[in-house]
């Protein structure tokens, strides 16, 4: 049967204290809206229509491009039911079961929502909740069965009799019901509660007064319907997505010193038999070879990595390409646009930025390489900067094979050192050097004897 989705993220979410709406906080690096969303789209719905309300520019910016998503707005935040009101014009034609996610239960698996689309349609149900039990359920809507074990309605906190509010399992805002019900229901809602608004847990109501089957489908994990109001709950949520995305590394063959302070982005790519330390932050879509090591403290943004590399204790890279058999570190810094080959040393203090270098070459450290070509092989010596920048332009210097590099050289760009060519050290390189030469620009040596004493 078709499914269609409706992720409901108009609110502003005023316990976020912030001036961005909630459902673009991030979790994972991703908007809060970025997982209730692709877990839809996980489950084959068509079209996915995003309510959305405060700074709906902001979202409709961050899916812009995405020909599944449809858009609609609610004008007046008057509560759940009315903004599954205003989703229904993009629902004009549709046969077959709607999803309502909530924008702000980012943990939702894709597996549990088609768990309970199978069980909603094998019970023959035309409402399916998804129900977790709580411990303290607080704040939830409880979930009221009848003798039969089917729902005969959700009443929030507020409405509640004491009695009510015992029970322990509760509403977890996200539902299965089928969409010309959904449709004649939704128009029928009124906002006689506390709070003045239109409950979409009443269609639970509707559905008993018309003898319609209305299921509850448990939640195996809690964990999933947690919803976020503050950035305490955030942070809770970010714990529980980085255990999962940490665990699924761990059984495909990682190993990881401690989990609880190694922060992976879901969707990275790691080989087998590499091993993450503490403190390391991996993100931006990269990816790790095998039988890498990433020692503690370590930022990988946006880069490749390749086999058997070893990245020493906090080094940062960003938006680079590392080959096989490559050492990183400590403290080395890799910015955007590196290219290092295979079997390249970069020691401490070393700082790289759209510089490339070729097989077996090495900068052990406290070296600035920015806008450089560097061939294999070539040895560059502690204090060597390439001096790129005149203030107006950036200018390129180009090392080729086998050249090797004394101590405290300056490059002054645009040069070309040629092969085989030895640059002494101290030497200010300000002229291109032919290859097998030795550069040598230093000023002679004077000694003043007994110069002091004067």
């Amino acid at each position: 049967m078709k499914v269609a989705a409706i992720i409901l993220a108009a609110g502003k979410g005023t316990r976020m204290k912030s001036n961005l709406v909630k459902v673009m906080h991030k979790l994972g690096e991703k908007p809060l809206i970025f997982w209730p969303v692709n877990a839809a789209k996980n489950v084959g719905a068509a079209p996915i229509i995003v309510v959305s309300g405060h700074q709906s520019e902001k979202v409709k910016e961050f899916f812009s491009g995405d020909e599944v998503l449809l858009f609609a707005e609610q004008k007046e935040l008057l509560g759940t039911g009315d903004a599954v009101l205003s989703a229904l014009p993009q629902l004009s034609g549709f046969q077959g079961n709607v999803l309502i996610l909530c924008g702000d239960v980012p943990l939702i698996r894709p597996e549990t929502l088609r768990d309970m689309l199978s069980s909603h349609n094998n019970s023959g149900a035309t409402l399916t909740v998804l129900t977790s039990y709580q411990e303290a359920p607080f704040g939830y809507g409880r979930v009221v069965k009848g003798d039969n074990a089917e729902i005969v309605k959700i009443v929030e906190e507020r409405d509640a009799t004491d009695e009510e509010r015992k029970i322990k399992e509760v509403n977890s805002g996200i539902y299965c019901v089928a969409a010309d019900f959904l449709i004649e229901a939704v128009k029928k809602l009124d906002n006689n509660n506390a709070q003045g608004e239109y409950y979409l847990t009443d269609i639970v109501s509707k559905a008993v007064e018309k003898n319609l089957k209305c299921a509850a489908f448990p939640a195996k994990d809690p964990d999933e319907v947690m919803g976020i109001n503050d950035r305490v709950q955030l942070a809770k949520a970010g714990a529980v997505l980085c255990n999962r995305i940490n665990t699924k590394y761990m059984l495909e063959g990682v190993t990881m010193i401690d989990p609880l302070t190694t922060y992976i982005e879901d969707g990275i790519i790691i080989g087998k038999d590499t091993i993450i330390y503490p403190n390391t932050c991996i993100s931006g879509d990269s990816t790790i070879g095998e039988n890498c090591i990433i020692e503690a403290g370590v930022t990988i943004c946006r880069s490749s990595i390749g086999d058997n590399v070893t990245v020493k204790a906090g080094t940062i890279i960003s938006e680079s390409k590392v080959g096989n058999n490559t050492s990183l570190g400590p403290m080395a810094h890799l910015r955007p646009g590196t290219v290092l080959g295979s079997n390249v040393k970069i020691g401490n203090f070393v700082e790289t930025k759209k510089t490339v270098m070729g097989d077996g070459s090495k900068a052990s450290h406290l070296t600035y390489l920015g806008d450089a070509e560097i061939g294999k092989d070539v040895n560059i010596g502690c204090g060597t900067i390439t001096c790129n920048y005149d203030g107006i332009n950036k200018h390129k210097t180009v090392i080729q094979d086998r050249v090797f590099v004394g101590s405290d050289v300056q490059f002054v760009a645009p040069v070309e050192i040629g092969e085989n060519a030895l640059i002494a050290a101290g030497t200010t390189v300000t002229e291109n050097v032919p290859p097998d030469a030795l550069a040598i620009a230093r000023t002679p040596q004077v000694n003043k004897e007994g110069w002091r004493k004067k």
